[in-house]
């Protein structure tokens, strides 16, 4: 679990330094990878870890209410961050926040919260929540909701829907960056002889 948090963490730093370089369509493909990256990481450990600490730990709820209220507030940016354009000057000042709150996050993940939860928790029941971390964390929501409950059960059932829906506009997104692939394959679903007009809800389906 450790290795994972801290593999995300360095990936976060590249996109941070990516979008804050890119400019056009490469500044916004970076943010994209960075929203997909920081939300179902933030969201697992609402869901697994932070309960854990907060259990194990007499100042837990203490420790990761600060943690919490720093996802609080980057949701919050994101979300007012879609509004603008990427090359807009205000976008640019959002983001220069985002990766603030975002370097400071990783620093008291790493060095006050996984040290102390690892200080306080068995090598195994460290596996076993590292498990349970990664197992949420690929099937969290990929988006910002800053009205969604930072800890369960209100995160766990606000999870229910959003999840699905996230990863379906995910897929919508990435059909929408290869349009020439997708008109090949419903011009030739079309124009097929065998299958006429009813083989392209299959070659839409297969887009999935």
């Amino acid at each position: 679990m450790l290795v994972r948090q801290r593999r995300d963490h360095q990936h976060l730093e590249t996109l941070l330094r990516r979008v804050a370089a890119g400019t056009g369509t490469d500044r916004q493909d970076a943010l994209t990878a960075l929203c997909r990256l920081v939300f179902p990481h933030a969201f697992a450990e609402e869901a697994v870890l932070w309960p854990l600490l907060r259990r194990v730990l007499s100042d837990g709820d203490e420790m990761t209410l600060r943690v919490e209220q720093e996802h609080q507030r980057i949701n919050e940016l994101f979300t007012e961050l879609e509004t603008f354009d990427p090359n807009d000057v205000e976008h640019h000042r959002l983001f220069e926040q985002i990766a603030v709150l975002l370097r400071e996050d990783v620093r008291d993940e790493e060095d006050v919260l996984l040290p102390r939860l690892q200080e306080a928790v068995s090598p195994e029941l460290l596996r076993r929540a590292g498990w349970a971390w990664w197992t949420v964390r690929v099937t969290a929501p990929t988006r910002a909701h800053p009205v969604v409950a930072r800890r369960p059960p209100g995160n766990a059932l606000a999870a229910l829907p959003l999840s699905p829906i996230d990863r379906f506009r995910d897929r919508l997104d990435r059909a929408k960056q290869e349009p020439a692939v997708l008109s090949a394959s419903t011009t030739a679903a079309v124009c097929d002889s065998r299958g006429g007009v009813k083989a392209l809800p299959a070659a839409l389906g297969q887009r999935g």
